[in-house]
């Protein structure tokens, strides 16, 4: 099986096609054919959508065409267009860039603190789900231990940078200029009406109180508003019904952060907020838009997206990002060198298998012949101390080649000389000892 990544990121893509590739995505893993791919991992965040795939077979541009033909279909985009959206990444790559990506280095704000639980998150949910593999669990794994290490050894995001925060600096530039004191009584006084409790919106709460916000409501359509604030403490206040919409007329601060199919447009908002001259300051952090952009065009109101927030994104200190990196660069070798290894033992596990194998079939002819004498199991000692012998050196080869990367030349040769199939012959292997394992347990 080979692993391979599928990637359309905001680096190259705007937003708004991001978000409509990652619609098509949601449930594509239920519509793979089990003959191309054996497991799927989504991670989708407010400016990227990445799916890590092992491959049944050598033929990864064919398990990545089911992935975007699912795309395609669900998110009604021609397959052209969704394939110029991704970028394809095999196995060293794809490990190289996930990691890359939950150390923050990918991110708009460089070092962000949320794209590591949000990695944690999209394997927790291909785990429960069933679309995952011990490989990919493993890669996933390791990547959020890399950044839980590159967050304890360096800088990188040490100053708590992350979108939220860079969206809330920009409303308090606006809104109180640099003006410390300004920012203060600002936050203390200003109306603030969170809707929605998507990714984004335990860190805007927390962050908001940080700031010393003080009238702070929720509202979320799915009903969840309640249990939200009741997790954080209830410092903050849940609204539905009527409720809401005097909070929109009264708030100071509209913040969006779920990411749901719903809008509020220009002329919604215009007549909620009819009668007030009060100025405004909207914060749509959704990927998907809570807010028509339309709304910045309205008079006394001040709009942030997740564009504005990616142009005005600090840029960390390169000595930061340079040892973070060497740190992404060694945890990728040693990650690397395991895989390898772990597949030199598969190939000589299997060749040994193979060999032993034949020994066997060949004593079961000397016994049906001689019988059970001494003789019999003389020559069965040797033969098998002969066989050792013989595959010492196969075997150093095999871990040799896991070393500099040419084991698939190893294994094309076992395959070639012995005529089986490496990677049947290593499935098989593990279905029998996960078999021996749920047994035992």
């Amino acid at each position: 099986m080979v692993m391979f990544s599928l990637v359309a990121a905001h680096t190259w893509l705007d937003l708004e096609t991001v978000a409509q590739l990652a619609s098509g995505a949601s449930e594509v893993s239920e519509t793979l054919s089990n003959d191309t791919v054996s497991g799927v991992v989504i991670l989708s965040t407010c400016n990227r959508l990445e799916l890590y795939a092992e491959a049944r077979t050598d033929d990864i541009e064919r398990a990545a065409e089911d992935i975007l033909r699912s795309i395609a279909e669900r998110a009604e985009v021609s397959y052209d267009e969704v394939a110029s959206a991704f970028r394809l990444y095999r196995h060293d790559a794809a490990v190289r860039h996930l990691f890359e990506v939950g150390s923050g280095l990918k991110s708009a704000v460089v070092g962000e603190r949320e794209i590591a639980g949000q990695v944690r998150r999209a394997l927790a949910d291909a785990r429960d789900a069933g679309h995952t593999t011990g490989s990919l669990t493993k890669l996933f794994e390791t990547a959020t231990r890399t950044a839980k290490d590159i967050g304890a050894q360096t800088a990188l995001g040490s100053t708590g940078r992350s979108i939220v925060s860079v969206a809330l600096e920009l409303a308090t530039e606006l809104r109180a200029g640099t003006s410390i004191v300004g920012a203060q009584r600002f936050w203390e006084d200003a109306n603030i009406l969170l809707v929605g409790t998507g990714a984004y919106a335990g860190t805007t709460l927390a962050q908001l109180q940080a700031l010393g916000a003080k009238n702070v409501a929720v509202h979320s359509s799915s009903g969840r508003a309640q249990q939200f604030v009741a997790d954080r403490g209830n410092w903050a206040m849940a609204l539905g019904g009527a409720e809401v919409e005097g909070a929109f007329a009264e708030a100071d601060v509209l913040i969006g952060v779920s990411g749901g199919e719903r809008s509020v447009t220009a002329q919604q908002l215009q007549q909620l907020r009819e009668g007030t001259s009060r100025r405004l300051t909207v914060l749509d952090l959704a990927l998907t838009h809570d807010f028509d952009p339309a709304i910045g065009d309205l008079p006394a109101v001040d709009l942030i997206t997740l564009e504005s927030v990616k142009m005005a994104a600090p840029t960390e200190q390169q000595a930061s990002i340079t040892q973070a990196q060497q740190l992404v660069d060694t945890a990728v070798d040693d990650y690397l060198t395991v895989t390898r290894e772990r597949s030199a033992s598969d190939a000589i596990v299997t060749l040994r298998s193979h060999t032993m194998a034949v020994l066997e079939e060949e004593m079961a002819r000397v016994q049906d012949r001689h019988g059970c004498t001494a003789a019999a199991e003389e020559v069965r000692f040797a033969m098998r101390r002969m066989v050792r012998q013989m595959l010492h050196e196969p075997t150093v080869r095999a871990r040799q080649a896991a070393a500099n990367g040419t084991l698939d030349e190893y294994e094309a040769a076992l395959e070639t000389v012995f005529g089986f199939d490496l990677t049947e012959a290593t499935g098989q292997q593990q279905l029998n000892s996960t078999t021996a394992t749920r047994r035992s347990a």
